[in-house]
C-alpha cells in the first residue's frame, strides 16, 4: 500500500511539472498544438506495447468500443486540452482554486455512480485540504479573496476538472482483459485521433508546425514521458488499489509541488505560508486516507 501512495505522490509531482512547462511555453504554442504534440510523443513511446498486445487490444476495442471512447475522450482528448485552453486566459491562482475541487467531484461522482459510502472523516480531510489550498493561493492573506476575479478561462479549467473526475470514476469499468500499458495505449491512440480531428478542423497543419516541435522538443519529451505515460499509469494503479475517491485527495498536493517547482525553475519566492498550507493539506490527506478502515 505504501508503494501505491508513493506512486501517486510522484504522479502529482509530474503533473505539477507539466503546469510549470505549460506556463513557460504558453505564449509560443496554442493549446491544441501542445495537446497534440504531447500525445504524439506518448503514442510513439507506447507503440511497441500496442503491437505486442494488438490482438487483445483490437478484440477489446470491438467489444468495448463505447466505454473506451468515452474514457479516451475524457482523459486524453478532453482534460489536457481544456486545461491548456483555460491557462491561456485565467490566473494561476484561480486555476489552483478550481483544480482543488476535483477530489470533491470525484468523491461525489463515486457516491452517485459507484454507490461508494462517504464517511464523516473523509469530509473533514477534504475540507482541511481545501483550506490548505486556499491558504496557499491567497498567500495567507484573507483580504486577497475580495480581489479575485473570474475569466472565461476559469470555466475551461472547471470543465477540465469535471472530465478528469468523471474519468477517474468511470475507469472502474475498463475492460478487465487489458493490462495497464495496453489500456493506456488504446486510450492514447483513440484520444489522439479525436485531438487530431479537432486540430484539423481548427485550421492547423502538422507540416507548418514542424518547426515548433524542433524548437521545443525538450519540453515535449518531458510532458510525454512523465506527466503522461508515468502519471497515467500511477494514477490508474492507484485507482485499482485504493479507489478513485481516495486517489483524488492527492491532487491537493499540486499547489505544494507547484510552489516548490516554481521556486526552483522559475525563480519565484518560497514563503512561510507555503509551508503552513502544505502542512494543512498533508493533514487533510492523512485524515481522508488513513483515519478509517478501507
Amino acid at each position: 500500500m505504501k508503494n501505491t501512495y508513493f506512486l501517486l505522490t510522484l504522479c502529482v509531482l509530474f503533473w505539477s511539472g507539466n503546469f510549470i512547462v505549460g506556463r513557460f511555453i504558453n505564449n509560443d504554442i496554442a493549446p491544441l498544438q501542445l495537446s497534440l504534440f504531447r500525445w504524439i510523443g506518448v503514442a510513439l513511446i507506447l507503440f511497441p506495447f500496442l503491437i505486442k498486445d494488438f490482438s487483445c487490444i483490437f478484440s477489446s476495442l470491438k467489444n468495448n468500443f463505447f466505454i473506451l471512447n468515452i474514457l479516451a475522450i475524457l482523459s486524453v482528448t478532453g482534460f489536457n486540452t481544456l486545461l491548456y485552453y483555460g491557462l491561456q486566459t485565467t490566473y494561476a491562482t484561480n486555476a489552483l482554486l478550481i483544480n482543488s475541487i476535483v477530489p470533491v467531484e470525484i468523491l461525489l461522482l463515486s457516491f452517485f455512480i459507484l454507490k461508494i459510502k462517504i464517511v464523516f472523516k473523509q469530509f473533514v480531510g477534504i475540507f482541511l485540504s481545501l483550506i490548505g489550498v486556499v491558504f496557499l493561493v491567497i498567500k495567507g492573506d484573507l483580504t486577497l479573496l475580495k480581489t479575485l476575479s473570474f475569466t472565461s478561462g476559469d470555466f475551461w479549467v472547471l470543465a477540465a476538472g469535471v472530465t478528469w473526475a468523471l474519468y477517474s470514476v468511470l475507469v472502474k469499468y475498463k475492460p478487465k482483459e487489458l493490462n495497464t500499458l495496453s489500456f493506456l495505449s488504446i486510450l492514447t491512440y483513440i484520444g489522439l485521433l479525436w485531438i487530431y480531428l479537432i486540430y484539423l478542423l481548427n485550421g492547423f497543419s502538422l507540416v507548418q508546425d514542424v518547426d515548433l516541435i524542433k524548437t521545443h522538443y525538450p519540453f515535449f519529451i518531458y510532458i510525454s514521458v512523465f506527466p503522461s505515460v508515468l502519471s497515467y499509469i500511477f494514477w490508474n494503479v492507484g485507482i485499482e488499489k485504493i479507489g478513485a475517491n481516495q486517489v483524488g485527495q492527492f491532487t491537493h498536493l499540486m499547489p505544494v509541488f507547484g510552489s516548490i517547482l516554481a521556486y526552483i525553475f522559475l525563480g519565484e519566492v518560497l514563503h512561510f505560508y507555503h509551508i503552513i498550507g502544505a502542512c494543512i493539506i498533508i493533514i487533510g490527506i492523512y485524515l481522508s486516507l488513513f483515519s478509517h478502515k478501507q
